[in-house]
């Protein structure tokens, strides 16, 4: 894993209107990390990733790999980050195979079909997930947590640098929220590639992510690896989101050590 910062977000702030959201957020990742923005609704999370996606102006600047994203094309964007809101906007029916294709929409030229190979990458893609024979499905008629699924698929197929998910799990089931952070945590450890993502679930969090980061109020009030940090430090930073929980380590059937957020109230 590298030590060198491969994503940097300097001094990002932003709001609505008049209304400031974001004030001053500064933080780094690291190549082959899967990091987690964690806190409550509408402590600024959504925005954030909507800044570094530049689809909302903002002040500061993010940096990939040295490359200022708010000056590059919007192609040249699409090539190098790859942003799943909540929602997926499509409104018209379409194959499953389709929505995953499009993936490579970035590397196409206007007008152009994906080739053979391309297509049988967007169908492994959609085994992964557990999806294999959807391809001629209408994506319209999926539910929430499957159309997530197809959108981990078309990101999986993707070469970009940068995964912007914004709460990928929100509609998923216990088993597919847990393969969805897996397959996720797979796609960060390979080439030169880090994963940003919003979750409202610690303990998903706390058991597949590198770091987190914890926001509240527009703010970054404190950052954790749990990997490194003590308990101690994690328990007394997720309270100030989170109020009375405890924290408290817990093995798993084959010995495997997780960290569990217990709320007290």
């Amino acid at each position: 894993m590298s030590e060198k910062n491969f994503f940097q977000a300097e001094h990002i702030s932003a709001g609505y209107g008049k209304k400031t959201v974001l004030h001053d957020i500064s933080f780094s990742l690291k190549a082959n990390t899967l990091t987690a923005l964690v806190g409550a609704n509408g402590s600024g999370k959504t925005t954030l990733m909507k800044c570094i996606a530049n689809q909302l102006n903002h002040g500061g600047k993010c940096l990939l790999q040295g490359d200022s994203l708010e000056e590059l094309s919007v192609k040249e964007l699409a090539r190098k980050v790859s942003y799943i809101p909540q929602r997926s906007g499509i409104k018209i029916s379409l194959p499953v195979l389709d929505v995953v294709l499009m993936g490579f929409n970035p590397v196409l030229k206007l007008m152009q079909r994906p080739s053979k190979e391309q297509e049988e990458r967007a169908k492994e893609a959609l085994v992964k997930i557990g999806l294999g024979g959807y391809e001629n499905m209408d994506y319209l008629t999926l539910s929430e947590g499957q159309k997530q699924l197809v959108f981990l698929a078309r990101t999986m197929i993707e070469d970009s640098s940068l995964l912007l998910l914004d709460e990928p799990d929100s509609a998923l089931d216990l088993q597919n929220r847990h393969q969805i952070m897996k397959q996720l945590k797979e796609m960060t450890r390979e080439g030169e590639r880090a994963g940003l993502l919003c979750l409202h679930d610690p303990n998903l969090a706390l058991r597949f992510c590198d770091q987190l980061i914890l926001m509240k109020d527009g703010r970054c009030i404190e950052k954790l690896y749990p990997q490194a940090d003590s308990l101690a430090k994690m328990e007394t930073a997720l309270k100030e989101i989170y109020g009375d929980i405890t924290l408290f380590p817990c093995l798993d059937k084959k010995g495997t050590c997780h960290l569990t957020v217990l709320w007290e109230g």
